[in-house]
């Protein structure tokens, strides 16, 4: 089983930016596309972004432009650039495998992003 590690979260002002790291142990990542999502309190969770073991990235619209998902599968760890950050992305932060992939590993603990002014 991967055990996944997310952080990097924190608390920024809008228009501010982050870097999320999410370290996955096993060697089987590289196999895998990952993705990040959120949960923000009373919401579900959703998907924010995805990138292939190749490296071919989706985005939700909502994060689009703002975003950038990438990894580093000799690190065995895939990242999320956060920009332009706005109080709607306030939100615990998740990776697991891509949404699209039926294997989903356990969640981690989740990194918890704040933007406020």
């Amino acid at each position: 089983q991967v055990q996944l590690v997310e952080s990097g979260g924190g608390l920024v002002q809008p228009g501010g930016s982050l870097r999320l790291s999410c370290a996955a142990s096993g060697s089987i990542f590289s196999f895998y596309a990952m993705g990040w999502y959120r949960q923000a309190p009373g919401k579900q969770r959703e998907s924010v972004a995805a990138v292939t073991s190749g490296g071919s990235t989706t985005y939700a619209d909502s994060v689009k432009g703002r975003f950038t998902i990438s990894r580093h599968n000799a690190k065995n760890t895939v990242y999320l650039q956060m920009n332009s950050l706005k109080p709607e992305d306030t939100a615990v932060y998740y990776c697991n495998t891509a949404p699209q992939l039926a294997t989903r590993w356990d969640w981690g603990q989740g990194t918890q992003v704040t933007v406020s002014s």
